[in-house]
């Protein structure tokens, strides 16, 4: 597992565009779980959101997939 985050990866370029521009998200997790709200940070293994008010820490690998809303 890598310790640092890949900048260079489309994913993570498309998600620090997200955490920029303050773009409202829709993460599903493998759950079926789903959040809404706006990424505050990431890192290699989770990232964090603010939904509802409270920050969420979600693991990158629960995530189903994170589409723009």
């Amino acid at each position: 597992m890598s310790l640092e985050l890949d900048t260079g990866l489309p994913s993570t370029k498309l998600m620090q565009g997200f955490l920029r521009d303050k773009q409202t998200l829709e993460i599903k997790l493998t759950t079926g779980d789903t959040f809404n709200g706006t990424l505050r940070w990431q890192d290699p293994d989770c990232v964090c959101i603010e939904a509802e008010g409270q920050s969420v820490v979600l693991w990158r690998t629960a995530i189903a997939y994170v589409k723009a809303v």
